[in-house]
């Protein structure tokens, strides 16, 4: 019985001894693996190199030549037209002024007329009232000195006083007149609306 109990016991043993170096390789493995892991996990700004003060800084990005050329025509082109609205707006502003003058001067052109149209209404009211008087005058005088008189006028001139007076005392002027005068008057008085249209 005692030497199967010792057969045994380095049975155990050197299951012991298996088992430990199983643990140790399983140990070191895992903690190879675990390094690793934790070498490939990479710092925080590892991912960001210019996360740094650097990296507060604008970076330029330059365009390709091609869309670099093309940005310069557009801005050439929006500059023109900026250019152009400008203008089309100096011209408004004058043209505003301009219809403001010319409107202004019309009004004023319009209140001259009709200022010298008033006067004209009243210089020919004066002058008609003038001539009026005068013919009354004439038609007052004996028709001798009316004659004599009327001898002496233009003959259009006295035609029109002729014309305005009243028939009868007209006849006796005429007959005083030389012949000469009353033929003239009488040429001027039927020549007067020789030229108005009838229809």
């Amino acid at each position: 019985m005692k030497t199967s109990r010792r057969g045994k016991r380095p049975a155990r043993g050197s299951l012991l001894v298996i088992s430990c170096f199983l643990i140790g390789s399983a140990v070191l493995r895992l903690g190879g693996e675990a390094g690793q892991a934790l070498a490939k996990v990479t710092p925080p700004d590892a991912d960001f190199p210019d996360s740094g003060p650097s990296a507060m800084s604008p970076q330029v990005c330059e365009p390709p030549p091609d869309l670099q050329r093309l940005m310069e025509v557009f801005d050439v082109r929006e500059a023109r037209i900026a250019r152009q609205e400008i203008e089309i707006e100096n011209r408004m502003q004058a043209l505003t002024v301009a219809d403001e003058q010319v409107s202004q001067k019309l009004a004023a052109l319009i209140a001259a007329e009709e200022q010298l149209r008033d006067t004209i209404a009243l210089a020919e009211a004066a002058s008609e009232d003038d001539l009026s008087r005068l013919t009354t005058v004439y038609e007052s005088m004996k028709p001798k000195d009316a004659a004599a008189l009327f001898e002496e006028m233009d003959p259009e001139f006295a035609a029109g006083f002729i014309g305005r007076m009243r028939p009868e005392i007209a006849a006796g002027v005429m007959a005083g007149l030389s012949p000469p005068a009353a033929y003239t008057i009488s040429v001027v008085l039927a020549g007067r609306n020789a030229e108005v249209p009838t229809e």
